[in-house]
């Protein structure tokens, strides 16, 4: 059934410096009451941001979130802490908190930006691109779209090559709503937000019988994305004993900008 009420403004509200409220746009597909776990990624990308700029240090190589239980759709606490910052990069860690429960833990790593001129011709250089550009490729929707407010309507998708949730594919995504109420997302909140989707559109099994839920997303990126759309080439490989991975090649318009990867628990769904 279509929720017969407007789309939020945004996916949370700011509380105080660190409490936020989040709204339906962050509803994953696995369960009503639980969020997709991309807006909460991105939402302790922006607090580690804000803690790294404290000591010039404005690109995140890395962020790994381990998602200990399901976040709920409610009011949800950032906590970051510098573990040790050196001259060229600093090392964070975060939790997630709904109530007095963790639900997520982070490491990231986020390094001082010094621009230089790479020599030409070097191997592998220039770096590949997406398979089209995002003004080239048609709109696609994801399966779950329309039962209910959520992640569907937060994010516009588009496809590069092959098709959305029937195995391996590339897929633009542009984020319809702000993260934060009143504030621009950042291009690496814009990542977040997207990377944790490369399990879902290039799933193998049909997510109405089975369930492959990652139980973490580790993004690498080499430079600071620019744009608003970002592409994922992803692909997902199953085991034979209920384990998987989901890895996503990361793109802007300009090209390749990082890795992404999910480990995934895979169980049939009860009727």
């Amino acid at each position: 059934m279509t929720d017969p009420h407007p789309a939020p403004a945004a996916a949370y509200t700011a509380l105080d410096a660190r409490s936020f409220r989040s709204s339906v746009l962050t509803r994953g597909p696995w369960d009503p009451g639980h969020q997709h776990a991309g807006p909460p990624i991105a939402l302790v990308c922006r607090a580690v941001e804000q803690a790294a700029r404290e000591h010039g240090l404005t690109h995140i190589a890395r962020v790994t979130a381990n998602l200990l239980r399901p976040v709920p759709i409610g009011d949800l606490v950032v906590e970051v802490m510098t573990d040790y910052v050196g001259r060229n990069a600093g090392h964070f860690s975060a939790h997630l908190m709904a109530g007095n429960k963790d639900v997520a833990r982070f490491t990231a790593l986020v390094q001082r930006e010094s621009p230089f001129e790479l020599p030409a011709d070097l191997p592998g250089h220039p770096l590949p691109v997406a398979p089209l550009a995002p003004e080239a490729s048609p709109a696609a929707g994801f399966p779950f779209a329309g039962r209910a407010i959520g992640y569907a309507d937060l994010m516009e998708t588009r496809v590069a090559r092959g098709t959305m949730w029937k195995g391996p594919c590339a897929i633009w995504f542009r984020m319809r709503h702000p993260l934060l109420e009143g504030e621009a997302p950042s291009p690496y909140q814009r990542v977040a937000v997207a990377a944790d989707s490369g399990n879902g559109v290039s799933a193998v099994l049909d997510y109405e019988r089975y369930s492959f839920v990652n139980s973490d997303l580790t993004i690498n990126l080499l430079r600071r994305p620019v744009g608003e759309w970002i592409c994922l080439d992803a692909r997902t490989a199953l085991g034979s004993e209920g384990g998987g991975l989901a890895e996503s090649a990361l793109y802007d318009a300009h090209g390749l900008i990082g890795r992404a990867t999910q480990s995934l628990a895979v169980r049939p769904r009860s009727a």
